[in-house]
């Protein structure tokens, strides 16, 4: 009879498989430690990876928190290998995640001070559903709605939808903004990269007179990137990112507030003419992008001089992507 410390004979040709003679627990596994302690690494310090070459950097940023899944591969294999090293250095990655996006998991944090609530969609050009897919926005009750991918052909839809309880609205180009209160100035911002030749008109500005007072709203809506055999094709994007920044930048009224389908996440580093003037949301996942299976947020909710809450998805409409809210409080 064999004990049930030693297992059967299947049991100890599977261990054997993984368990090499003469070792200990805490010498086997120094491979699995290692590549712990390099996901760790790149967790914490994604910027020790180079855009150099393939925009790799970005690449990676735009997963990241996906680079938890490391975690518990490495711990079966550690537990297959009954190492004691690869299992105390998985506490190292884990540490890693937790730091970068644990605050994520938190709940809402209640600011005590008046905000607006905000809703940013890109509806997708192949929306077949525009009036249903209006109906959804205004459901959640935003006092901002942020659109893009707009086409001539539906904008009445939306118009009459959300006529009653936005009618305030500024369209430029493929984006547009429907308010609950007044807007004024508002204008197309350039944010075309020179290599795009054909008419395109994918930013506005436009002042929302809110009961706190004035804030400046952009809607922007930045190239698409592509991961390619190449590596990661983000060129355009960035450079539509850092016209938009400087814009921002020059904005003379203070409070600013950024909805836009900015393909990229808060943690790419092709973003960073944006995340470096304006305050993001540190509450909630949100991944928006593709419905069918969100990988990423690459819808984003931003400002300045302002907190933004937790961000949260909404129920698919008839887009690709899944519509992002947020609670925008002036500080």
């Amino acid at each position: 009879m064999t004990s049930a410390d030693e297992g059967g004979p299947g049991t100890s040709a599977r261990a054997g498989r993984w368990i090499r003679p003469g070792t200990s627990r805490w010498t086997r596994g120094r491979v699995l430690a290692a590549v712990a302690l390099v996901t760790a690494a790149l967790l914490a310090f994604p910027g020790l990876v180079p855009n150099a070459v393939g925009r790799l950097g970005s690449l990676l940023e735009a997963f990241l928190p996906w680079l938890g899944l490391v975690v518990p591969a490495l711990a079966v294999c550690a537990l297959l290998r009954r190492s004691a090293t690869a299992l105390l250095a998985l506490l190292v990655p884990v540490a890693a995640w937790a730091y970068q996006f644990g605050g994520l998991l938190l709940p809402a944090e209640d600011p005590g001070r008046p905000g607006l609530d905000v809703v940013q969609h890109n509806v997708s050009d192949e929306n077949t559903d525009p009036a249903g897919t209006a109906r959804a926005l205004a459901a959640a009750g935003p006092e901002l709605i942020a659109l893009e991918e707009l086409l001539p052909r539906d904008l009445s839809a939306y118009r009459e939808v959300l006529a009653a309880d936005y009618p305030y609205h500024a369209v430029r180009g493929t984006v547009g903004l429907w308010s609950a209160y007044p807007l004024s100035g508002s204008r197309a911002v350039d944010i075309k990269p020179r290599a795009i030749d054909e008419a395109w008109s994918r930013g506005l500005r436009s002042v929302v007179h809110a009961p706190g007072g004035e804030i400046a709203v952009y809607v922007a809506h930045l190239p698409s990137v592509r991961v390619t055999a190449t590596g990661f094709a983000s060129a355009p994007r960035d450079e539509s990112a850092g016209l938009l920044g400087r814009a921002i930048a020059a904005e003379p009224v203070g409070t600013v507030v950024l909805l836009g389908d900015l393909n990229g996440t808060v943690d790419d580093r092709g973003l960073d003419p944006l995340t470096s003037r304006l305050n993001v949301s540190h509450r909630g996942f949100a991944l928006s992008f593709p419905t069918a299976f969100p990988l990423a947020r690459i819808d984003q909710v931003m400002a300045r001089s302002a907190t933004v809450g937790r961000i949260r998805t909404l129920p698919a409409t008839g887009s690709d992507h899944l519509p992002v809210a947020a609670r925008v409080t002036p500080v």
